[in-house]
């Protein structure tokens, strides 16, 4: 069978017997994965008994977010979302409500996320959420994120974001000099 265009004819004849069956495309692939497998043997890639010992993370490891509070135990959100809406997959979810009277010991302005849900399924744990807030409120940690059997606990609300009071999280490793100063 001949194609005809203008420029020029193309025909089935251009092709070799073995590039037909793919055959060197197949022995290329056995190659490369040959050469990984005789590499790793050689070199000897570590085993770790997780979790008895976990594998070394980097510095900027990206795990479970928190919503921190500042010195006075008051929730830094102020219901901006800033922080869902610089989100690239879409998994912050707020309401904002306003502040009572009663509630001026829980939080720090005016305007507050009555709900903060995260769907972790759909988080990329990329920090942009972390980037965005002006009031420095969420931050992902070095922790991991929690195995879970079903769908619906991927959905990590107030109650598992917000930091306890008496178990602060540390993260002034994590900070830029921007975020320090939005702090102070």
């Amino acid at each position: 069978m001949k194609l005809t265009n203008r420029s020029k004819v193309v025909s089935n004849k251009e092709m070799t017997l073995a590039e037909k069956i793919y055959l060197p495309a197949i022995f290329k692939g056995m190659g490369i994965t040959f050469k990984h497998a005789v590499r790793n043997i050689v070199k000897g890639t570590p085993t770790y008994s997780y979790p008895e010992v976990q594998k070394p993370r980097t510095t900027i490891w990206r795990g479970q977010h928190v919503l921190k509070r500042d010195e006075e135990g008051k929730e830094r959100c102020t219901a901006c979302g800033l922080c869902a809406v610089a989100c690239p997959a879409e998994a912050i979810t707020m309401t904002a409500a306003e502040r009572t009277k009663e509630e001026k010991h829980l939080y720090r302005e005016e305007k507050y996320a009555s709900v903060y849900e995260i769907n972790m399924l759909r988080c990329i744990f990329c920090g942009m959420c972390e980037e965005a807030c002006p009031k420095s409120a969420i931050y992902l940690t070095d922790r991991l994120v929690d195995v879970e059997t079903n769908r619906g606990s991927f959905i990590y609300g107030k109650d598992k974001l917000v930091e306890k009071i008496n178990e602060r999280i540390d993260i002034t490793t994590r900070q830029s000099e921007k975020q320090r100063n939005a702090v102070k």
